[in-house]
Order: structure tokens, then C-alpha cells, then sequence
């Protein structure tokens, strides 16, 4: 990880190295953290945030669950993530908003007057599986299951919450895969270690709901509108894990992955073995919103500069 000159950190941009936090910090004792993974985009237009308030109030929405006072506005939020940029003189990047319980004593419980701390990374990264976004990843099904419901709340962004995703990961890397697929507490489909999934039958698209202990992704929301656009039919449902193996096409969707295919699941091929119609069609769309071959026709993007600095930094 390459670090920017400057976070933003309780209130103020700082250097990178000044965001310090103590070893006695809630969080990194009990998982007592949310957050949100956006991406800004270089644009004709110059930079651009992708649905950043949508982004941010997941985030609130997410510290709601937990109790935790974020003790800034969602506007608040959002002006930092654009001020961040701005200060980094950055035309893309991978944006990391974390709230978490400080250093505030011991105890599974924090206390009442406990800190929370707020800070927001910006960072260089790519493509989060790499050349898989092109020539498609290679995944297996995870021995992992996902929490079962009334376990850990799926639908919160929250730190704990990702410790199953490294079970699963890490398994998927042992194995010589790009990444795991986890089933549910059912045995039914649910999602990657970090993407939710999509499966292609017969032109349909096929997705698990949300109440298949998932994170309800933006993305995964965003591709299911692109999909109304370009005439594809999109069904919900619960999947049982042999859908992969006949499935025409399959692929992930996430802030990291973004639109990621997938050629094999379990060393089998998933269709050619080859990114498909349906899946490059949706990508096609997908990117296209940020160098201008897709109208932004629900304003999802946000520009980091506006008039006069919008032009200088096209």
C-alpha cells in the first residue's frame, strides 16, 4: 500500500504518518469499527466520486446498528471525502471512510464516554483482483459459511464482519484460486469474500437476496439498474450452489472488485471459460459512466472540483 502526503483524521487533514492511534483502542480488541470502500474515478470532467452520499449514509446507517455517534453530519462526511482528494491532488482513487471505538478503556461493552475516532485514506489502488476484470477470475466455494441471520447483521459494513471474508479468502489463495464464494447458514449461495454475485441463465440475471447474509452492495444495486437500462431481467432468489456450475456466465460486483467475471468456479468453466456477452454488455455500461459512453442518468457521480477547478483539473 503506497500512502498518500495527507488523511483526514477527526476533523483536520493531516500527514499520512501523524494518524496515530493507542494499542488499547476498542476496535482493535473487539472489531468495534464500520466503514466504506468508495472510488473516485478520473473523468472527463476531472475526478469524480461514485454515488458518495449513497456511500456515506451506509456508513451512518452501519454505526446505527452498533450505537456508535459518529459525531459529524453525513454533509460533513461527504465534504471531507472531496477536501481529501483535493489536498492529495488526486485524479483517481480508492477512498477508505472508518469509524471506530478509541482507546477508551478494556471491556466487550465500551464504556458510555468512550472516544470514536474518524478518518478517511485515499489511495492508489487498482483493480482488486487484478487482471481478472479482463480475462476473469478463478473462484472456488469456500468450506466457510456466512453467519447465519440474527448472528452478526450482514447489512452493516462493520470490521468484525471481515474476519469470515479472510477465512475465505485466504482458503481461496491456499487453493490457487483468485477468490472464495461463501454459502449460507442454508447451504444456499450468498456472496464472495468481498463482491456480491451474479450468475447468467439463459439471458436472465440471477442474484441471491438480500436476506442471503450479504452486504446489500451499491455496486450490486447499481448493476441491477444498469441491467433495467439494457433490457436484462434480474430475479432475486435463493440459489443452491450447483447454479454455478450450469450457469452461462457468473461474476462478482464490488467498490473494489467493481465488475469482476468469473471463467471457472471449482475448476470448472463457467460457460466458453471466457468473460460473456451479458457480463462484458454490463461492464461496458458500468465503465462507461466515468468516461462518458454512459449518460449519468441518476447522478451517482460527484465531481471533486467544481467550476473554474473542475476545468483546470480535466
Amino acid at each position: 500500500m503506497n500512502a498518500t502526503p495527507f488523511l483526514w483524521h477527526n476533523g483536520r487533514i493531516k500527514p499520512w504518518a501523524d494518524a496515530t492511534v493507542h494499542v488499547s483502542t476498542h476496535a482493535l480488541h473487539y472489531g468495534s469499527s464500520v466503514f466504506e470502500g468508495e472510488r473516485v474515478y478520473a473523468t472527463p470532467q476531472g475526478p469524480a466520486y461514485f454515488r458518495l452520499a449513497d456511500h456515506t449514509r451506509r456508513l451512518f446507517e452501519s454505526a446505527r446498528v452498533y450505537d456508535i455517534d459518529i459525531g459529524y453530519g453525513e454533509d460533513e462526511i461527504n465534504a471531507a471525502c472531496l477536501e481529501l482528494i483535493r489536498a492529495n491532488g488526486m485524479r483517481s482513487a480508492y477512498v477508505r471512510p472508518i469509524v471506530f471505538r478509541g482507546a477508551g478503556g478494556l471491556g466487550v461493552l465500551a464504556k458510555e464516554d468512550a472516544p470514536v475516532e474518524v478518518a478517511i485514506m485515499a489511495l492508489d489502488w487498482g483493480a482488486y483482483l487484478g487482471d481478472a476484470v479482463t480475462r476473469g477470475a478463478d473462484v472456488c466455494v469456500s468450506s466457510w459459511h456466512r453467519p447465519a441471520p440474527n448472528t452478526l447483521p450482514s447489512w452493516a459494513k462493520a470490521g468484525g464482519n471481515y474476519l469470515s471474508s479472510q477465512l475465505i479468502a485466504a482458503e481461496a489463495r491456499r487453493g490457487g484460486y483468485d477468490e472464495g464464494i461463501a454459502l449460507g447458514h442454508n447451504g444456499l449461495l450468498s456472496e464472495g469474500a468481498g463482491e456480491n454475485l451474479f450468475l447468467v441463465k439463459r439471458g436472465r440475471l440471477l442474484t441471491p437476496p438480500s436476506s442471503a447474509g450479504i452486504l446489500a452492495g451499491i455496486t450490486r444495486d447499481s448493476v441491477i439498474a444498469l441491467a433495467a437500462d439494457l433490457g436484462i431481467p434480474v430475479e432475486e432468489r435463493e440459489l443452491p450452489r450447483e447454479a454455478l456450475y450450469s450457469a452461462d456466465e457468473v461474476f462478482m460486483t464490488g467498490t473494489a472488485a467493481e465488475i469482476t467475471p468469473v471463467r471457472s468456479v471449482d475448476r470448472k468453466a463457467v460457460g466458453a471459460g471466457a468473460p460473456g456477452p451479458v457480463t462484458k454488455a454490463l461492464q461496458q455500461a458500468f465503465f462507461g459512466l466515468f468516461d462518458g459512453r454512459t449518460e449519468d442518468r441518476r447522478g451517482w457521480l460527484s465531481p471533486v472540483h467544481a467550476g473554474a477547478d473542475a476545468q483546470e483539473a480535466a
